[in-house]
């Protein structure tokens, strides 16, 4: 959430915003955030475009511990993830996070297309669609 806001202009979203963004839901974000206002890290405030949305604003203290973690998260990322790769791994990285990034910005699969994974997912399971070597589902 704080790396979120720190990112967003005027480091301030929409709580529905940030819940999308989180893939959770308002009420689970709203808990979160309660947490983070404890902490003085983030406050809430009336969107000024529309009434009806809640803000969460990154606050001072909360920019401040975005700043002091991120050196940090960069060595973790780095030591974890890439150090470990060669330059084409980290490319073949790059297209498949773009990918699937893509496919996130879209947003959820359609009705039909859950239906036919389901049904393909259930297929391969039934004995006479399936490998000699293949387990059961």
């Amino acid at each position: 959430m704080l790396s979120w806001l720190s990112m967003a202009e005027h480091r301030t979203i929409r709580m529905s915003d940030l819940a999308e963004l989180s893939r959770g839901s308002l009420s689970r974000l709203s808990n979160v955030v309660k947490r983070l206002e404890q902490r003085e890290l983030v406050r809430r405030a009336p969107d000024p475009t529309n009434g009806r949305y809640t803000n969460a604003v990154l606050t001072d203290a909360g920019w401040a511990c975005v700043v002091r973690a991120a050196p940090g998260h960069v060595n973790a990322v780095r030591q974890f993830i890439f150090n470990p790769l060669s330059a084409e791994h980290v490319e073949v990285l790059r297209e498949i996070s773009g990918l699937i990034a893509d496919r996130i910005r879209s947003g959820p699969p359609a009705a039909t297309d859950l239906a036919d994974l389901a049904a393909a997912q259930n297929s391969c399971c039934e004995p006479e669609n399936r490998a000699q070597d293949q387990p059961l589902c």
